[in-house]
């Protein structure tokens, strides 16, 4: 047996809280905490025995190629809903707390409503909907949180490409908003756009510096 295969994800939680009684049971991730600007994307995704994608892996483990195919092989074949948290309100809770808001937007938007969670992380967000379980390491260890760290993912890289049309220069299509070279050096030359998180140290540094070089 592969090393590879040692370390995919399976279903064992997901038979663990149907055995324990859950009825609709969901993975939740997100994906956007690390770069710069633009919003904090989360994916709640149910997946049905039967009918689970083949190659499901945490999202960081696959090519844009293999998530692309697995994001549109998901949405054919379980319940997902996805929903974002705004740069406003990651400069305004913090993105830990935006991030949480994200994933309870998403299960809150699932078709049916799901009474066991399985959160990627080592936190429940506050006010959860239903019975939560959080799974450090999740997107490796659990196919549904797998699943919903690549729709996440996916749809959130597609913002950003979209977003880079817009603003031209910082190199978003490639770099997602992450704090490359590329994006560090055009936020010195080009300056700070509406989708940049001022709560974010670069970000800040740069605005304090020209509020500073102003007076």
């Amino acid at each position: 047996m592969s090393v590879f295969a040692l370390s995919a994800p399976d279903f064992t939680r997901e038979d663990a809280a149907r055995a324990a009684g859950a009825l609709c049971i969901v993975g939740l991730d997100e994906a956007g905490r690390g770069p710069l600007c633009g919003p904090v994307t989360a994916a709640a995704v149910r997946l049905f025995p039967g009918r689970i994608p083949a190659g499901l892996n945490d999202s960081k483990k696959l090519t844009a190629a293999a998530r692309e195919r697995l994001h549109d092989e998901i949405l054919a074949n379980a319940e997902c809903a996805i929903a974002h948290a705004s740069v406003e309100e990651i400069d305004e809770l913090n993105i830990l707390r935006a991030s949480h808001l994200a994933m309870c937007r998403a299960a809150a938007a699932l078709p049916t409503p799901p009474d066991h969670a399985l959160i990627d992380g080592n936190m429940i967000p506050n006010g959860f909907g239903c019975r939560a379980e959080a799974v450090v390491r999740g997107d490796a260890l659990c196919l549904s949180i797998a699943a919903a760290s690549i729709l996440a993912k996916v749809v959130r890289d597609r913002i950003m490409v979209g977003l880079a049309q817009q603003h031209p220069g910082y190199g978003w299509e490639r770099n997602c908003g992450y704090p490359t070279r590329q994006h560090l050096e055009a936020l010195l030359n080009l300056g700070v756009t509406p989708h940049h998180r001022r709560s974010f140290k670069p970000v800040h540094n740069i605005l304090y510096q020209e509020v500073s070089v102003s007076l």
